[in-house]
């Protein structure tokens, strides 16, 4: 089983990953770890700061990734941002009875009503060494794309509205009873 989470900034998709792996013991793979591993090495002149060059970039490594473990029938979780919303055109139907997608996006309320939270927690897997970009228009503008790019292809998505805690047992709730 593969598990991709994605979403939008700051929603928790790491810690989400960092949950599965302590529940279900499913390694995973940070995809901001292998964007800058290959900016450090300098295997690429792009910057963190190139969402959509480095998805264009990123994605053809992570699908070959995770069909390679279906292929050896490994469980496994991708998390990131950089996962395109016609994901699904890159595998064949062998390949996507073997994955779960998990989106997770905050909605315009949420953000107002809890925006402190959200930057107080904005490191708790990974360290943020700067978080100034983080605003909340920003965060608006980053929510409602991926919550209409995901939804012009058909993807569910989890729009955590009120309660953030709840929303991700939820999800938790619905991978035990998927895994």
């Amino acid at each position: 089983m593969v598990i991709i989470i994605t979403g939008a900034s700051h929603t928790g998709k790491t810690m989400m990953a960092q949950k599965m792996l302590e529940i279900y013991k499913y390694p995973y793979l940070s995809i901001d770890h292998l964007k800058m591993g290959l900016i450090r090495s300098n295997n690429t002149n792009l910057t963190a700061k190139d969402d959509d060059k480095l998805t264009i970039f990123l994605w053809p490594i992570v699908k070959e990734m995770i069909k390679t473990a279906i292929e050896n029938n490994q469980n496994m979780i991708f998390e990131g941002c950089y996962i395109p919303f016609n994901w699904r055109d890159d595998f064949t139907s062998f390949y996507l009875k073997s994955i779960r997608f998990v989106c997770l996006a905050f909605s315009d309320k949420y953000i107002d009503n809890h925006f402190n939270d959200i930057k107080k927690y904005n490191s708790v897997i990974e360290a943020r060494i700067n978080d100034d970009y983080c605003t909340i228009d920003k965060l608006k503008n980053d929510n409602q794309f991926v919550i209409e790019g995901y939804k012009k292809v058909n993807e569910d998505i989890v729009i955590i509205d009120d309660k953030y805690e709840e929303s991700i047992e939820k999800i938790m709730k619905m991978e035990n009873n998927n895994g």
